[in-house]
């Protein structure tokens, strides 16, 4: 019978007993500590020293004794410190910060001489700045933002593109001022080693845009038909689209990474300082590059993207590639080739003017550059279809 009581009263007994285990455990630590914390009427007396070591233990303290505090003034008392460095005072000014957002005064008060210089030095003799209350706007003056925001940018974008034509037009009188030797580096990098995935893309379009035609083609008897479809949609319209969206994935965003990464770590600032325009030696190049070489993909993807629907044809449809070819001469005209390449050479020149102009307004180190490197492609695809609009309406309106 008395066991069994024992062995009842057992847990009843052990939650006390874990409290004093505590109790003495954090009592234990506590002189382990080389500074104190005692809270007294109108103040937080604090002794011995304060280092970064013990930077954690010193807050936890400081927290336990002011997180009821409440009344008018709770002054930190520093007569007792020995030492204390800047790690330490930090935290007492950051504490004083948080009690003044509680409306409670509190100044560091006593302490050795050196260690109010130290208090001075960071700040413990300033009044603490009050956190700015967070207002929250209305929509009106959201929108209002969004609206500023936007033409900021377009001043920008004009500011911009009136540099760079200054620069093209001073690079017309004094063409030694740009950096033209590096053209043909920039045509390889943005041209020729893009030319494997330019052609794999647009022989899969024409391949896809063929097979999407193939069923309604047979229905009607129509097989050839499918040169039509695929030359006119390919040369026209889909080859310099594609070949643009390669391009803005590309050479845009690497223009934009590049240039970035040279105005964070201040490269641009050295041009200048040599007596060397940017917009001269480092934007111009970039944007003939890719205008040259952008309808040379572009001619490239229509023979690729033809060849993809000649392929659907001989494998799916029953036409003979020599009946294919017959079929495109009869459909495809010299103007629809133009079309796409006059296309291309605009897709290039924005592409370029997008990829150094965001580089340009790089700022904030790295997380800046990556930033600016998505935003370059973003707004690389949506000024492509913008362009792509207006030159279709343009050859519409003129019969092409």
């Amino acid at each position: 019978m008395a066991s069994t009581l024992q062995g009842r009263m057992a847990p009843a007994s052990s939650a006390p007993a874990d409290a004093m285990s505590a109790s003495r455990k954090s009592s234990a630590r506590a002189k382990h500590l080389p500074f104190s914390v005692e809270r007294e009427e109108g103040r937080v007396v604090l002794t011995g020293e304060l280092t970064m070591r013990h930077a954690g233990a010193l807050w936890r303290r400081l927290s336990e004794e002011v997180d009821d505090a409440s009344g008018q003034r709770l002054d930190l008392d520093l007569s007792g410190v020995t030492h204390a460095d800047g790690a330490a005072v930090a935290l007492l000014v950051e504490l004083r910060a948080a009690l003044s957002g509680r409306a409670i005064e509190c100044d560091l008060v006593g302490g050795s001489e050196l260690l109010r210089e130290l208090v001075t030095l960071y700040g413990g003799e300033r009044a603490p700045t009050p956190r700015p209350k967070r207002v929250k706007e209305r929509g009106v003056a959201r929108f209002g933002g969004g609206v500023a925001s936007v033409l900021q940018a377009i001043e920008r974008w004009v500011a911009f593109v009136g540099s760079v034509a200054a620069g093209a037009a001073g690079v017309v009188a004094r063409p030694r001022t740009s950096n033209f030797r590096s053209l043909i580096t920039l045509s390889e990098r943005a041209g020729a080693d893009g030319v494997p995935i330019v052609l794999l893309l647009n022989f899969l379009v024409g391949f896809v845009m063929a097979y999407q035609s193939a069923g309604q083609l047979e229905l009607y008897g129509a097989n050839v038909y499918v040169a039509d479809v695929v030359g006119i949609s390919v040369t026209r319209e889909l080859a310099p689209l594609m070949t643009a969206i390669i391009m803005s994935g590309r050479s845009g965003a690497a223009f934009a990474a590049e240039l970035g990464t040279m105005k964070v770590s201040e490269e641009i600032d050295a041009l200048r300082t040599l007596g060397l325009e940017p917009v001269r030696y480092l934007i111009l190049p970039r944007v003939l590059a890719l205008a040259l070489v952008a309808p040379a993909l572009t001619l490239l993807g229509d023979v690729i993207g033809v060849a993809g629907g000649a392929a659907v044809g001989a494998l799916s449809l029953e036409v003979t590639p020599r009946a294919y070819l017959a079929e495109l001469r009869t459909a495809v005209f010299f103007s629809d080739v133009w079309t796409g390449l006059v296309k291309s050479v605009g897709f290039g020149i924005a592409i370029g003017l997008i990829g150094c102009q965001q580089g340009f307004a790089t700022s904030g180190g790295a997380a800046g550059v990556g930033r600016r490197t998505t935003v370059t492609v973003v707004t690389c695809l949506f000024a492509i279809v913008i362009l792509d609009t207006l030159f279709t309406v343009f050859f519409r309106m003129l019969g092409v």
